[in-house]
């Protein structure tokens, strides 16, 4: 019935329900009042995008089931969030008790209209305080009964919480209508049965509509298996996924769906990714490969280690963003409400004047008491307040589904309105895996010597530069030496006391501030020191400009250098290099063609050296020579020049700029909760073309947006300004001003679920 999960406050208790019947903005707010001021109630949070509703209580004052048969008793039911109670399809609506109340007093209608037309048949049936009714009357008086008690009762509770939405709207609609037709002879029996025939099929209509919007958010659901084939004492047995644990084997055949997050233990096999990272090719794993909840062994056998319980995986986390996203407001829906909040009272009001003071004046009560009561239907912004979350959720789900997770329709709206994006360089324009390319001995040292000291050195070092250099002394098999007093020397590189001596690895400046003259570096030596002072001594022949020569050189060629050395000696230079993915120049030209119009590039590395990488992919402006930090003081700086910026980042090492930008995205981050927790967009592969399918899909989600608002907006502003001309009958304000537009505004937004990277 329900999902829970316990907080830090071990009283309180957070459980997230499906309430599929929840499907329009009055909807959620009848949900929401209903368990506002219950007494442990603790915060409520209804999407009716999404049919979720997520509840924080107080588990010693108030129990679940409580919860539970508050929403019910407002008409709504609570279904299984896991089953497939919860995946209503056409023939469940359709054939629901509301639609069968609804064909019934459909065919009350049709037998009046036909007793209307039949002269013969529509004889004098009963008379009411001195009116006569006819046959065809009592059959409109039955039709309007039957398929409006569903609308009185859902009124009631409307009215009890002191809510003027739809379902309190059309009980006044429905009972004006017949009272006035049983107490003072005015014929209103017919608007009364097509009022509440329509109206239900309106209800009907809106939850198709709404529910193949949620289709997306199911397939979602759907992509992980529900069983699992573990392995107890030797043997596969079959369980269902949800009761796998951590540590446990589970095993995977050809062509089945992986059901946990885990490590492979044996077996190999090409797994399709896309799922969770929108890879378009399938990724090879072997043993200590990761593999993600929902993903397929295309080919081969594999035996994976679960690392994540049920509700806990990659796949189950997306799914619990993509929900909550519907919870949250964004500015659109905040003068969407604001708007409402005017309209829905402004509207009654006229349908009041309408009604009561109209006939004053002009005359014809029943012809005015039915404008009134047209008012009263258009009165409703249903498809107004609708108009953005089902365009935010259709949205966030279709980029989930391609492997970009978007953390709240605020952080949609905003990418789709950014017209700056910085890019960091390690891990994001490159792959970030780093491999050392040129090793230059200096001084006498051998390729082995510079090799066994800097990765000595870089051993203890956490930056994947240090970590390329280890493997290449690991592939060569030099031996390892002691180092001791280790220190990380911030935006310049590492000391260590190796040998007893004491020895340094980093950049150029690094040995600069140790009075070395890099100008001047002998690649052969007799043992003497060069320094400044002593260049004009040197009668070798075999020196090198490090500074003008061979450092450029290098990084022109996109590779970063470092040098090594002890106080007293330049031992080597170690390049190396980052390969750039693929796609970035295709990335850029992608942001600038959908509105951005300056991109960046941000890197701690040297200006040379990102100059080139930034010249391969097109960017507008490079910064190199960064800290973490300036990498937040750029952003400031562009903020002043662009309205929207957004950072791309590994999500991790740019977390300062990552909060400073109004976008934070993260790259790569399937498996990584600190990506995923701390970027507002995580792309979960590695994939960058996805940038600009984001900011495709981004823009044209604010697009269907703002046509779904302006759109209903226009609708309904034009029916309720037609209606006191008589232009406008009931039967349209029903079908066109609320069933129609909520129809169309789902339906556009509904488009954003086919577009594809």
């Amino acid at each position: 019935m329900t999902e829970s999960a316990e907080t830090t406050d071990p009283e309180v208790t957070t459980v997230r329900m499906s309430v599929p019947d929840m499907d329009c903005a009055s909807c959620a707010e009848t949900v929401e009042e209903v368990l506002v001021d219950r007494n442990g109630v603790l915060a409520v949070q209804p999407a009716a995008a999404t049919g979720r509703v997520t509840v924080e209580y107080d588990a010693d004052t108030v129990e679940e089931k409580t919860v539970v048969a508050a929403i019910e008793g407002a008409g709504y039911n609570v279904v299984d969030a896991s089953g497939t109670d919860a995946a209503r399809g056409f023939r469940d609506i359709w054939l629901s008790p509301r639609a069968i109340k609804t064909w019934v007093s459909g065919l009350f209608l049709f037998a009046g209209l036909a007793a209307v037309v039949i002269p013969t048949l529509d004889v004098e049936l009963v008379t009411v305080l001195g009116t006569p009714h006819r046959i065809g009357d009592m059959l409109f008086v039955v039709g309007a009964a039957v398929g409006g008690e569903v609308i009185l009762r859902n009124g009631v509770v409307s009215a009890r919480n002191r809510q003027l939405d739809i379902d309190f709207l059309m009980s006044v609609a429905l009972l004006g209508a017949v009272t006035a037709s049983l107490g003072f002879g005015e014929a209103l029996y017919f608007e009364a049965a097509t009022l509440a025939f329509l109206f239900n099929i309106a209800e009907l209509l809106e939850s198709y509509s709404m529910d193949r919007a949620r289709n997306s958010l199911r397939e979602l659901m759907d992509l992980s298996p529900d069983e699992a084939r573990v392995r107890h004492n030797g043997k596969a047995v079959t369980v269902p996924a949800e009761d796998v644990e951590v540590g446990e084997t589970v095993i995977v055949k050809p062509g089945e769906k992986i059901p946990v997050d885990g490590e492979v233990l044996d077996g190999e096999s090409a797994v399709d990714q896309s799922p969770v990272t929108g890879e378009s090719v399938p990724v090879d794993k072997t043993t200590g490969g990761e593999v993600y909840a929902g993903t397929l062994a295309e080919s081969g056998y594999l035996e994976v280690e679960t690392t994540a319980g049920a509700g806990e995986h990659t796949l189950a986390r997306i799914v619990d963003l993509v929900e909550d996203s519907g919870t949250g407001t964004t500015e659109r829906e905040q003068f969407v409400d604001r708007f409402s909040g005017y309209y829905t009272p402004a509207v009654v009001g006229l349908a009041i004047l309408a009604a009561v003071g109209a006939p004053l004046i002009l005359g014809g009560w029943q012809t005015w008491f039915v404008r009134g009561l047209t008012l009263l239907v258009l009165a409703c912004p249903c498809a107004f307040v609708i108009s953005t979350p089902v365009s935010v959720v259709s949205g966030i789900t279709s980029a989930a589904r391609n492997g970009v997770l978007i953390k709240g329709g605020s952080h949609l709206e905003a990418m789709g309105e950014v017209n700056a994006v910085a890019l960091d360089k390690t891990g994001t324009l490159t792959k970030g895996e780093l491999t050392v390319t040129d090793v230059i001995p200096l001084n006498g040292n051998s390729e082995e010597d510079v090799l066994r000291c800097a990765s000595g050195l870089e051993r203890r070092s956490e930056h994947p530069i240090g970590e390329a250099i280890v493997d290449r002394a690991d592939d060569r098999d030099v031996p390892k030496t002691e180092v001791s007093e280790f220190e990380a020397l911030t935006g310049k590189g590492v000391q260590a006391t190796v040998r007893g001596r004491q020895h340094y690895a980093g950049k150029p400046a690094l040995f600069e501030e140790l009075g070395f003259d890099l100008t001047h570096v002998h690649a052969a030596t007799d043992g003497g020191v060069i320094t400044t002072r002593s260049r004009e001594l040197c009668e070798h022949n075999n020196c090198l400009d490090l500074l003008a020569e061979t450092v450029p050189q290098l990084q022109e060629d996109g590779k970063t250098v470092v040098l090594v050395g002890t106080e007293d000696e330049i031992e080597g230079v170690v390049a190396v290099a980052d390969e750039i993915r693929p796609g970035g120049l295709e990335m850029v030209n992608q942001l600038r063609k959908y509105g951005v119009e300056h991109v960046v590039m941000l890197t701690g590395d040297n200006k040379r050296t990102a100059t080139a990488i930034g010249a391969e992919v097109g960017v507008d402006e490079v910064r190199a020579e960064l800290l973490p930090e300036d990498k937040a003081v750029v952003l400031e700086e562009l903020s002043e020049t662009y309205d929207g910026i957004a950072m791309v980042g590994d999500g991790i090492n740019d977390a300062p700029a990552l909060a400073t930008a109004t976008v934070g995205v993260a790259m790569g981050a399937a498996g990584t909760d600190t990506a995923i927790e701390t970027a507002d967009i995580a792309l979960m592969g590695d994939e960058i073309s996805k940038l600009g399918y984001l900011r495709s899909l981004s823009g044209q989600a604010n697009g269907v947006i703002r046509q779904n608002i302006w759109a209903s907006l226009g609708v309904k502003a034009l029916l309720v300004v037609l209606v006191p001309f008589g232009i406008v009958p009931i039967w349209v304000a029903v079908l066109v001003g609320d069933a129609g537009m909520t129809v169309s505004v789902t339906g556009n937004a509904m488009r954003l679920s086919q577009i594809e990277p």
